[in-house]
């Protein structure tokens, strides 16, 4: 008598092997909990974000908007290209264009020296770049009155004067380009750099060749970002600019101005239009960080 055997031989061909235990999934239906961590925030969490921005962002600028168009188109037209309202417009896109320029010059000089160099004082240096972003613009504006008013200590007189403006206006976004590429930098492989230099490459080749191209989406995004925030900057231009129509004037100056010769309209009007200027802005910059997104996917 043997005692091994298969199950078909110990229980018989007509004998049906013990039913399997059913996992867990088969048991019961998979259902969805609402506090299970799946890396997504579910339909709540869009709903709430979604209402958020509607009360936030969506309400107000459909209610600016609608307030513009209250005397009609034609109104809302007269109200933006009317001689003062251009020439504030100039102005404003003028310097914070010149502002912008600066700032990538500037602003990529001091990112690379803080990831590439080391020297006394880094720490306190990498932490008064933030400190626009914490200081109120009307305190920038009146400490640089102090330095560059009529009763300038150093003898530079920059008040009511255009490179007062774009001295108000790089202070105030001076971050936004340090900040956009200093992470990058961080990030480089200075293989590449090296492996130039062996080579026989000048520093400036190597920059121009091999850097650059890296930061240059950084860069851009850097210079659009400080654009849109330097046409619609108030306190920092407030005391050092003077307000002079058609000289000093910045757009957000104009617009207090009709809002205090009760001209509602014109002033959301006006607001629109350096809204739109803005958002173009800004667009352009998401179509353009897609595109290096994508060129990066198909390079890997």
């Amino acid at each position: 008598m043997t005692t091994g055997g298969t199950v078909s031989e110990i229980h018989g061909p007509d004998t049906a092997a013990p039913p399997r235990t059913p996992a867990p999934a088969e048991r019961r239906p998979r259902r969805r909990r609402w506090f299970t961590v799946t890396g997504t925030v579910g339909p709540l969490g869009i709903g709430i974000t979604m209402l958020w921005l509607s009360v936030i962002v969506l309400l107000p600028l459909a209610a600016l908007t609608v307030a513009s168009f209250e005397d009609g188109i034609a109104g809302f037209w007269d109200a933006i290209t009317s001689p003062a309202a251009l020439a504030s417009l100039r102005v404003t896109v003028w310097v914070s264009v010149v502002v912008a320029l600066i700032n990538v010059v500037m602003g990529t000089l001091i990112a690379w020296v803080l990831v590439r160099d080391e020297f006394p004082g880094k720490r306190i240096v990498n932490a008064l770049i933030d400190l626009p972003f914490a200081l109120p613009t009307i305190v920038a504006s009146i400490v640089l009155l102090s330095l560059y008013g009529p009763n300038s200590p150093i003898g530079v007189q920059l008040n009511a004067t255009q490179p007062g403006l774009v001295v108000a206006l790089a202070f105030v976004t001076l971050p936004f380009v340090v900040r956009s590429v200093q992470p990058v930098l961080l990030e480089t492989d200075r293989e590449v750099e090296q492996a130039a230099a062996s080579l026989g490459a000048s520093n400036w080749t190597i920059f121009r060749k091999v850097v650059l191209p890296t930061l240059s989406p950084a860069i851009i995004s850097g210079a659009g970002l400080a654009f849109a925030r330097a046409i619609g900057e108030y306190g920092s231009v407030v005391l050092i600019g003077g307000n002079i129509p058609r000289e000093t004037q910045m757009t957000s100056q104009y617009i207090q101005q009709q809002i205090e010769i009760d001209r509602p309209v014109n002033a959301a009007a006006v607001s629109v239009a350096l809204l739109a200027i803005a958002f173009v802005t800004l667009f352009v910059l998401r179509i353009l960080a897609s595109r290096d997104q994508r060129r990066e996917e198909q390079s890997a």
